[in-house]
């Protein structure tokens, strides 16, 4: 019986959809907009946000200052969030934000506007500028809405893109120390990059790393320099190992950092032995 009735119940489905087809392609000609507003209104909530763009995007600009204008403009936003068109839907809610700063929405589109930027975020080996502008939005919403329900994954998004950065960070300053074992001067600027980083980067989860690194880095330093230089940067290469050991006394870097440390004391005791 089912068997039977499948072709039926297809071309159904199938007329059902040409007339919800042209209905909309009727509507989309439409020169009033009041039928655009209401099939647009119908598709959101249907979910067809593909559809409901195309409508938002030729009313929205009819709205502007009338009543219905804060709902198309919040709508039309959001159409393209869910069609994850996430450019536009950053700069829609941005002008949201701007247009209607006391709406009832407003806490929910400064969420969703810095959302669309962290989706818009690249792997952490790529430019970060997208990065940035998502951060100083979360960062922005997190300090005006510290009640919200989306507090908490803002936070979290917020943490998420500051690790990514960090990574970048870290991952430019290990490629230093790689390039500097043929290239000293640019030993020098790995030192450099991992002091800045554990300076700007006090809670970071690759603190850990760049302590252990620094240590290697100078170490590799010290044990190719001049004499005039030699003694102090080995006792700068002891002292990162100090560091790491007061800071993480088991590190999982512990094996390799205990035997440069070994390394620089017995170039070291070589001093100590000619002062006396």
């Amino acid at each position: 019986m089912f068997l039977k009735m499948r072709p039926i119940l297809l071309t159904c489905l199938m007329a059902i959809l040409f007339a919800s087809c042209s209905e909309y392609q009727k509507v989309l000609k439409e020169t009033d907009v009041k039928p655009k507003y209401d099939m647009a209104e119908k598709l959101y909530n249907e979910g067809d946000f593909k559809r409901a763009v195309r409508l938002y995007e030729q009313i929205a600009p009819k709205y502007v200052g009338k009543p219905q204008g804060e709902r198309v403009m919040f709508f039309f936003a959001d159409s393209y969030f869910k069609n994850e068109d996430y450019y536009l839907a950053g700069y829609q809610f941005e002008r949201f934000i701007k247009s209607y700063p006391r709406s009832d929405k407003i806490q929910e589109a400064s969420f969703l506007g810095a959302k669309s930027y962290y989706m818009l975020s690249p792997r952490y080996s790529l430019d970060q500028t997208e990065t940035d502008k998502a951060l100083l939005k979360l960062q922005t919403f997190i300090n005006n809405y510290s009640e919200s329900e989306y507090f908490e994954e803002a936070n979290k998004m917020a943490m998420e893109l500051t690790s990514k950065k960090e990574k970048k960070q870290i991952e430019i300053a290990k490629q230093f120390n790689k390039l500097g074992e043929f290239n000293l001067p640019i030993l020098v600027s790995a030192l450099t990059a991992f002091d800045n980083f554990i300076t700007d980067n006090p809670g970071s989860i690759y603190r850990e790393e760049a302590l252990y690194y620094r240590i290697e880095a100078a170490t590799h330093l010290a044990l190719n320099s001049t004499e005039d230089k030699k003694q102090e940067r080995l006792q700068d290469a002891l002292d990162s190992y100090n560091n790491l050991m007061r800071y993480f006394p088991e590190t999982k870097f512990k094996k390799d950092a205990d035997k440069l440390a070994e390394t620089v004391r017995e170039e070291l005791s070589a001093y100590t032995t000619l002062s006396k």
